[in-house]
């Protein structure tokens, strides 16, 4: 890439990093899916007005809705409400990349290669040592949720990749329909309709402002940005620039919520982020066009993906 697209992509990263700290800023006082069916509603409106629903049936952008953003979403609003610092939320998040090519490999058959499973075995570690390092102020269970956050964008990026949904942004818009109404449905469920009520008399302006970032900037612009730049450069030289997300969310709880992480939690975490490089900067040499494993996922996690690693 060029230096113009560097910084573009830097910018991106930078974005969808800090984006974890303004989720915990603003979700105070307000239910994590409640605080989800908003975000998506404003992602949804009025972005679809302008833009063409991606070519793809109907039930797969339900899918890829339900999975890269109901499920990824909840699970990781639900993790952070429970306890998960934004920091450590941004890195767990990235497993996303191992449950994807574990999930590829056993749904569509796309065979890793030996540096792809050296990666998704060094990433499994890293989240071990995560997960044992983690300190008493972090509960196992909101570590859980964000896993299964994790687990869900890796089904929809396999669900994405085998319908080879294109639409890039008007995927994520179009998709995000199927959110609002079953986040709200389900907080009222698990939350209570007056934790709901109190949910929405406490949603002041820092929530606003919260999910006007989350929404406009991180989903919209930094998606637009992000398909801009794989249409114009190798996805392997695009994609990498997303492990810069954990890096500012880290940085950033640190200095603005002086969130301290442990030994364990960074130790872990630079497992994970090495073994996530491993995996998605593979590549194979003279591999037939049918049986590119490295390259369909890079695609799935790049260009497929259209709610990347780092978009809390």
């Amino acid at each position: 890439m060029d230096r113009r697209d560097s910084l573009l992509a830097a910018l991106v990263a930078t974005i969808w990093g800090f984006n974890f700290v303004v989720i915990d800023w603003g979700m105070a006082g307000v239910p994590p899916l409640l605080f989800v069916a908003v975000r998506f509603a404003v992602v949804l409106l009025p972005a679809a007005l302008w833009l063409r629903r991606p070519p793809a049936p109907w039930r797969t952008v339900a899918a890829v809705g339900v999975f890269m953003s109901l499920g990824q979403f909840g699970f990781l609003y639900a993790s952070m409400a429970a306890g998960l610092p934004p920091g450590l939320a941004a890195l767990v998040l990235q497993a996303q990349v191992v449950f994807t090519i574990v999930i590829a490999a056993g749904v569509l058959r796309e065979t890793p290669s030996g540096a792809q499973v050296a990666g998704v075995v060094l990433g499994c570690v890293g989240l071990a040592v995560v997960a044992v390092g983690r300190g008493g102020s972090v509960p196992l269970a909101a570590l859980g949720l964000c896993l299964l956050g994790a687990l869900s964008w890796g089904i929809g990026n396999v669900v994405a990749r085998a319908a080879r949904v294109g639409g890039g942004l008007s995927l994520t818009v179009w998709s995000a329909g199927v959110v609002p109404v079953p986040a709200l449905a389900l907080s009222l469920l698990v939350d209570g309709p007056a934790a709901v009520a109190d949910g929405f008399a406490a949603f002041g302006w820092q929530a606003l402002l919260s999910t006007l970032y989350t929404a406009v900037l991180a989903s919209l612009v930094g998606y637009g940005v992000f398909n801009t730049l794989l249409a114009r450069n190798p996805s392997a030289a695009v994609v990498p620039w997303v492990l810069l997300a954990p890096v500012v969310a880290m940085t950033s709880a640190w200095l603005l919520l002086d969130q301290v992480p442990s030994a364990g939690e960074a130790v872990g975490g630079l497992l994970l982020v090495t073994g996530v490089l491993v995996a998605v900067r593979t590549r194979s040499a003279g591999r037939d066009a049918e049986h590119r494993p490295v390259a369909q996922v890079e695609e799935l996690v790049g260009g497929r993906a259209e709610h990347r690693a780092a978009d809390g």
